[in-house]
């Protein structure tokens, strides 16, 4: 009997029924880091949604959030989303006619999500290079299998080109050890990377995860960013910007998905809260908490079976989101010696004349040694 080849098996395995086989990368112990989100649940009261917390990355992790990711993504009442989604394409295209096209990348994917962005990254990136890598980097392993799928649905990509990895991107170990080993996979060939999705306004530290990403990126590299933008840091932006996110129940389900997953918590959708309020000159943060009112303490179990006493009028944060002002984003930008390619901004939902948009930003890492991109960005914010 002739013995199965391997290579032959993945070549195909993107587009073939059945299982559709994919390698993955698994880059991180998690037994450790389930014990890491046990104990950020073990955090001080607050009544705030500034103790206990579930960190960026662990919303979306096991398979429970991404099912609840996905079914907020595909919910036609959540509209931003929606408007995000279907206008990611043609977006997408003029950033690529202007700065990528006919150059031959390899593609990173800096959280995957449900890959319908990637999948039009992926279709315009291989028109030149057919040879592409394609690299799609997530902390859940479930999260992963679900983007890859619809990322390379109907997708010339081979299956042997696929090559999906598991680690957190926050980490800067982490980091250090993606850029070697693609290094050893794509030698000096120049590599685009993206961070999309509004996934850098997650995290508390948002400039300090740029600055960490940017140690991927060679001088021939560049960056694909994508964020929420606000025209307006008045107090009533704040709170128009929290009630767009609290309005789809979808949305409910999802952020609290991972209470549901690691913890015996009842869920009550009508205790998740919206805060909106302005961060200094730079961006609307939109602070999403689970508030016990019940009037009692109630006794949580967490994932290594210790009881956490969720005392009345305690919070577990959820999430953290922003939208960026075009001066904040452009702080961070160059804080993380980086500089503007092309920015193009779109306003979302516009009859409502809110001035909530999405950035679809290219940057590339500062080879000058310093920093003098703002002249730069302001000319090409101000033809937006």
């Amino acid at each position: 009997m002739e013995p199965l080849n391997f290579v032959k098996l993945l070549e195909n395995s993107i587009n073939e029924p059945g299982l559709g086989w994919t390698l993955c990368f698994i880059g991180e112990d998690q037994s450790n880091k389930l014990a890491e989100l046990t104990q950020e649940l073990r955090g001080e009261f607050s009544t705030t949604g500034d103790g206990k917390e579930i960190l960026s990355g662990f919303s979306y992790w096991g398979i429970g959030p991404t099912i609840a990711w996905d079914h907020a993504c595909n919910d036609r009442f959540y509209l931003v989303m929606k408007e995000s989604i279907e206008s990611f394409r043609s977006r997408w295209q003029q950033i690529n006619l202007k700065n990528i096209k006919d150059q031959k990348y390899h593609y990173v994917s800096l959280g995957v999500g449900t890959g319908e962005k990637d999948q039009h990254i992926l279709s315009l990136l291989l028109k030149s290079n057919p040879d592409l890598l394609y690299f799609p980097v997530d902390m859940s392993s479930e999260m992963l299998r679900l983007g890859v799928q619809q990322a390379t649905r109907g997708s010339q990509l081979k299956g042997t080109h696929l090559l999906p990895i598991q680690i957190d991107f926050s980490i800067d170990r982490n980091v250090r050890e993606l850029r070697k080993l693609l290094d050893k996979v794509v030698n000096d060939s120049p590599v685009l990377f993206s961070l999309l999705g509004n996934t850098l306004a997650n995290f508390q530290q948002d400039t300090e995860l740029l600055q960490t990403l940017s140690q991927l990126l060679r001088p021939e590299d560049k960056l694909l960013l994508e964020v929420a933008t606000t025209e307006d840091l008045s107090e009533e932006a704040a709170q128009k910007a929290a009630k767009e996110y609290a309005k789809t129940r979808s949305f409910r389900e999802f952020v609290t998905s991972a209470l549901l997953q690691n913890t015996d918590l009842h869920i009550d959708l009508n205790s998740v809260f919206f805060e909106g309020f302005v961060e200094a000159d730079r961006a609307i943060v939109i602070k999403i908490f689970y508030h016990n009112l019940t009037g009692n303490t109630i006794e949580v179990t967490l994932p290594d079976r210790s009881v956490m006493n969720f005392a009345d009028q305690d919070t577990i944060r959820l999430l953290l989101s922003r939208k960026y002002t075009s001066t904040g984003i452009q702080q961070s930008i160059s804080d993380s010696k980086l500089v503007l390619v092309d920015s193009l901004n779109t306003l979302l939902e516009p009859r409502l004349k809110n001035g909530f948009g999405m950035d679809l930003i290219l940057v590339a890492p500062d080879s000058s040694g310093i920093n003098n991109n703002f002249p730069v960005v302001r000319d090409i914010w101000s033809k937006r």
